[in-house]
């Protein structure tokens, strides 16, 4: 694989856990920052799988602190927190089928701090 974290995901072949690139960057968000660091602390050589498991780490720790501090705001936390968990949904069934699909599908900001950090 090259270097590069948005090339596509090799078909064919295994990731360091035995795993499809794929099907291990789709797992990185399935259960948000607590998957990315798995994978990203299991996974020691795919490049792809790192990329998506640090891009998952990175957004939905940022998100679940947004939640934290929105807690402590009552009138506003009752009107923003529907419409983040709507954002938050969205964002992740797109971040999964991307990774599904062997695309490195890169966050505006997000993606370029995990492209820095495997």
């Amino acid at each position: 694989m090259s270097d590069d974290p948005q090339a596509q995901a090799p078909a064919g072949t295994k990731t360091g856990m035995g795993l499809e690139p794929n099907v291990a960057g789709m797992l990185c968000y399935l259960a948000g920052w607590i998957t990315g660091l798995v994978f990203f602390l299991m996974e020691k050589e795919n490049r792809f799988v790192r990329f998506h498991a640090m891009q998952s780490l990175i957004t939905f720790a940022g998100i679940t602190v947004l939640y934290l501090v929105l807690g402590f705001i009552p009138i506003i936390c009752w009107m923003l927190v529907p419409l983040l968990g709507l954002a938050q949904l969205a964002l992740w069934v797109l971040l999964m089928v991307k990774a599904y699909q062997g695309e490195s599908f890169k966050l505006p900001v997000v993606g370029d701090i995990a492209e820095k950090q495997i």
